[in-house]
């Protein structure tokens, strides 16, 4: 599924998701990752789909939605993978401008010390980049990147694309348990304060993640980071990424389509399945069906049930 959604977004509203990317090539391994773990680790761009079938897919998602009544506030690379590994992102973007919504990124800013990457990031209208680390230690215990790319490289790059980008810039920080953060967060709040995102938001995660051991940082931990970014960028430039984004979920009239597109990239809660299943007038056999038949897998994570789409990359080896 290329295009899916809209989905409700923490940070853009209702998103109509682009996976621009195949489960699951990335440049990071990151423990966390709601996706699973990574396939390929590959740093060199490449040509993924045609950016024509990219078009026509999404295309049809929007007059979808608002055949239905459904908003959409942005159009979102949110893939399978790190979004940027696509070498036709930037046609892609110009093709989508046609449709008159705003486009956004979320990129783990792993290639963007690239001029090319930065300038295919800089036609968007939003762009999240994610800063777990600014210390080799810890970013290569927690992001896991592939073995050639530089830390330093990528922190000097974020700082170029924000000098040049006119658009709504935000970072992510994923915080976990058993990580002795020690004095990172005072480092990461210096990085922070020369970048000058528009919102640095500190997240925990809410899906379950590649790895077994991956639990939310403590309470204390996350409003050590919250008060240590707050001190350096202002209270009202820091925001917890830690609630529930809510049961928003839009329904095409293929129920079982839309069980499968969305999950492929966001896991839903039970209750969110749930309300889907209600806007489709159907039961809950539907779900049972399709665990039965091996397309949808059921996990659980911090005494919540998610349904997420069986994927190779959430295969344990």
């Amino acid at each position: 599924m290329i295009a899916f959604g809209p989905v409700p977004s923490r940070r853009l509203g209702k998103s109509l998701g682009v996976n621009n990317i195949p489960d699951k090539v990335c440049t990071y391994a990151c423990v966390y990752c709601q996706i699973g773990r990574t396939l390929r680790m590959e740093v060199e761009r490449r040509a993924f789909y045609e950016p024509e079938l990219i078009f026509e897919e999404v295309r049809k998602k929007v007059e979808e939605a608002e055949g239905r009544g459904e908003r959409i506030d942005y159009i979102t690379f949110v893939p399978d993978g790190e979004p940027t590994l696509d070498i036709n992102l930037g046609r892609e973007i110009d093709l989508l401008e046609e449709l008159g919504i705003k486009l956004a990124a979320l990129t783990n800013a792993s290639l963007i010390w690239r001029e090319d990457v930065r300038d295919d990031l800089l036609k968007l209208d939003f762009v999240s980049l994610k800063v777990d680390a600014v210390s080799e230690n810890l970013w290569r215990r927690i992001d896991r990147p592939h073995k050639s790319l530089s830390l330093d490289k990528i922190l000097e790059g974020m700082l170029e694309f924000r000098e040049a980008f006119r658009g709504k810039a935000v970072t992510e920080t994923m915080l976990i348990d058993g990580v002795n953060y020690g004095e990172e967060f005072e480092r990461i709040a210096d990085f922070l304060a020369e970048l000058k995102p528009d919102v640095a938001y500190i997240a925990v995660p809410t899906r379950p993640p590649a790895e077994d051991w991956v639990k939310p940082a403590k309470e204390e931990v996350i409003n050590r980071a919250f008060q240590t970014f707050a001190e350096k960028l202002g209270e009202g430039r820091v925001e917890y990424l830690i609630g529930y984004e809510g049961n928003a979920f839009a329904f095409t009239g293929n129920v079982e389509e839309d069980l499968l597109s969305i999950t492929a990239v966001h896991p839903m809660r039970e209750d969110a399945v749930r309300e889907l299943l209600g806007k489709a007038s159907t039961d809950w056999s539907v779900v049972e069906r399709l665990l039965r038949e091996g397309k949808l897998i059921e996990l659980e994570y911090n005494g919540k049930r998610f349904y997420m789409r069986r994927l190779k990359s959430r295969e344990k080896p």
